[in-house]
């Protein structure tokens, strides 16, 4: 079963994202922001199959928090989707750019935003 972690700092959208995944096959854990995402990441023995993180969190906002963790060795091969409301071209490539795999504006269609978590985590899988 892949695993997700979802990290916002708003509590309707982690119910929103996990109950979407966890519907559709995934085991789903949470964190509130950047540095709760970090703190869990170090000391988690599985890591997650993807990541799903908001842009505009309060300690660690999400593009600081993909570039921690893309500079971190032990989480290569981690799918990242960005979850935004913040959808302006030069939004998405700055999420791009910090390496996120995929991003997505909110609000979003459930449908599209697991579809995305499942391609981007099987593409990684199988480049």
């Amino acid at each position: 079963m892949p695993r997700v972690l979802v990290v916002d700092d708003t509590a309707s959208i982690r119910f929103l994202i996990r109950t979407n995944l966890e519907l559709a096959g995934f085991d789903v854990d949470e964190a509130v922001d950047g540095v709760d995402c970090l703190e869990i990441l170090s000391r988690t023995t599985e890591m997650p199959d993807a990541i799903t993180v908001d842009v505009m969190m309060p300690r660690m906002d999400g593009v600081a928090t993909v570039a921690a963790i893309r500079a971190d060795p032990r989480h290569e091969g981690i799918a990242i989707i960005m979850v935004s409301t913040q959808g302006h071209p030069a939004d998405i490539q700055r999420g791009m750019d910090a390496g996120v795999d995929a991003y997505i504006t909110k609000p979003f269609d459930p449908d599209f935003m697991v579809d995305t978590v499942s391609e981007v985590i099987e593409r990684l899988k199988h480049p």
